[in-house]
């Protein structure tokens, strides 16, 4: 049985909305991103009480639009940052063999070579150093190896063999992004913390000149919410700049980096490995994810919307361009089921004197009271929000006990070995092919049967939705116990419909909806309200990806508003 304290549905939030309002918090953390909500289950683990204030949906900026990798950083080698590269490696092993097993699975790829012997020297050279970092973490994942052109072509045999002499056969690791931040955030919420979405800090309360709180709205009700807190902590990646700007910060701390990634089926490309090159600009990536390709990426600097940054015709054309240089069968825009658009956010390097700055990520002080996360890498979350929250107490002059993340696994991890190994048992038991049974162990864990048990009791509920894998009881779960308020949040983040069919979920959206709104208590006006507003969404991004730059793209993709700001008083 799921323990009911994980469940973020609707009962949950109106806890939440009544605690959080006039409550007073040891600390408040403002951003739902894999960063905030880190922070939440490291501040809740320690016995701290905790409020998350997050404007929109859990992950629903770059944590749910990355490249979908735990990895070490293989490309930090370079710069000598061996040590960033042994901490991502080492928690790259924890999570995927304590903390999050079943969200996190290892990754096979290939490194092409152009030369024969001194770039497989060179770049041997990096490969064997970086297992070697990972094997000091007592890493389960394979050892590398060389490959011959003749086995390179075995391994992938998609690949342009005109272009190559040659590989090395490495091992990283995969993950849901949105999914993880949506587990971590559950886990949070069974050690008491408050994860209060669709809401939006508007100030913060200050007593003789310390942040001791915040004040918010509520978009879905207009509700204007009061909090205290002994700290709070700012972690809203490339927003950051605009909620210092709250206590009169007007410093550049954060630039916005744009990446955009293509989806095309897992038909298109001959391998099951995935295939990692660097170009002029940027990395290249073919990534395995389960019946597609993820294609990426770009790095071009952003500027516009925040909120909703938008892939042009020409970046797309570019990933398009630069995959073409390394698969036999040249892709073309018809095979693109997907794009999406996401903004690392970097630091600029003026960070405040009492800062604790690395490549990666700072930690700042913009006002007392207020701490500021900034920077760094989905792979690393937990350390950052161990030191974050560390610093925020030191600073605020507090002493409170250690970290427990690293012994706590995410909902779904406990047991999960077990119900894995009885995959054909669960394949009997429910009536579901094993490969069915293989992607919802992936998604859902030890929880699998909870889910599927929901089939069983409401047979309407074990048909997939329409134009994809997901079940009903999928749709379902995400409301009951996922925190999923909007069409948008399940078609999006829980699922991955709107970048893994070639009508972007709208096909599915009335399906969808109609089991939302039995456990939201949607009318028909709000159900044709969140249609309305999906079909307006992927119609913008489309339009935005036929658009020749950024400025255009941009403008294109703002004609859809935020079926949020739609509730707004």
């Amino acid at each position: 049985m799921i323990d009911s304290a994980t469940s973020l549905g609707p009962a949950y939030r109106l806890e939440t909305l009544d605690a959080v309002d006039g409550g007073t918090f040891d600390v408040i953390v403002v951003g739902g991103g894999v960063t905030g909500i880190g922070c939440a289950l490291d501040a809740a683990s320690r016995g701290l009480t905790v409020a998350v204030i997050e404007q929109r949906d859990l992950a629903s900026g770059t944590s749910s639009r990355s490249s979908k990798l735990i990895h070490g950083g293989l490309r930090y080698l370079e710069q000598l940052d061996f040590g960033l590269v042994r901490e991502a490696l080492r928690e790259r092993e924890l999570l995927a063999s304590k903390l999050a097993p079943h969200l996190v699975w290892p990754v096979p790829f290939v490194y092409p070579l152009q030369h024969r012997v001194w770039e497989r020297a060179y770049v041997g050279a990096g490969i064997m150093l970086y297992d070697g970092l990972a094997k000091l973490g007592k890493s389960t994942m394979p050892r590398h190896r060389h490959l011959s052109r003749t086995k390179l072509a075995e391994a992938f045999p998609g690949i342009k063999k005109s272009a190559f002499v040659g590989g090395i056969l490495y091992y990283d690791a995969g993950t849901d992004d949105a999914r993880y931040v949506t587990a971590v955030a559950r886990t949070a919420a069974r050690e008491g913390a408050r994860i209060l979405t669709s809401t939006r800090v508007t100030g913060f309360i200050r007593d003789n000149g310390r942040v001791n709180g915040i004040t918010a709205t509520c978009l879905e009700s207009g509700r204007t919410i009061r909090a205290k807190a002994t700290v709070v902590i700012n972690a809203t990646g490339v927003w950051t700049d605009s909620v210092e700007c709250l206590v009169g910060d007007e410093e550049t701390e954060v630039t916005a980096s744009k990446g955009i990634h293509i989806v095309v089926p897992k038909d298109r490309i001959e391998s099951s490995i995935g295939f990692i090159t660097k170009t002029k600009t940027s990395v290249l990536f073919l990534i395995p994810h389960g019946d597609f390709w993820l294609i990426g990426t770009t790095d071009t600097k952003w500027d516009l919307d925040l909120d909703h940054p938008a892939a042009s015709r020409s970046d797309v054309l570019y990933v398009l361009e630069q995959a073409n240089r390394v698969v036999e069968v040249p892709l073309t825009e018809d095979d693109i089921v997907g794009v999406f658009a996401g903004l690392r956010p970097l630091v600029v390097g003026n960070a405040k004197s009492t800062a604790k700055a690395s490549r990666e990520h700072s930690i700042t002080h913009p006002a007392p009271g207020l701490t500021t996360i900034a920077g760094g890498k989905f792979t690393t979350y937990r350390l950052m929000a161990e030191d974050t929250v560390d610093r925020a107490f030191e600073e605020a002059g507090v002493a409170i006990p250690g970290t427990r993340t690293a012994e706590l696994p995410l909902v779904g991890a406990d047991g999960y070995a077990a119900v894995a190994s009885n995959k054909y048992g669960l394949s009997a038991q429910y009536g579901l092919p094993e490969d069915q049974i293989d992607r919802l162990l992936r998604r859902y864990g030890a929880e699998i049967t909870d889910l599927l048990d929901l089939a069983t009791e409401n047979p309407k509920l074990a048909e997939p939705v329409p134009s994809g894998t997901y079940l009903g009881a999928e749709i379902r779960f995400a409301v009951e116990h996922e925190g999923a308020l909007h069409l948008d949040d399940v078609l999006a983040r829980r699922t991955r419909l709107s970048i893994e069919t070639p009508d972007r979920g709208v096909d599915a959206a009335p399906v969808v909806a109609e089991i939302m709104a039995e456990v939201l208590g949607w009318d028909t006006t709000v159900v044709k309200r969140e249609l309305e507003h999906y079909e307006a969404r992927v119609a913008a991004e489309r339009e935005s990806q036929t658009m020749p730059d950024d400025l255009t793209a941009d403008a294109a993709r703002l004609g859809a508003p935020d079926v949020r700001m739609l509730g707004e008083h």
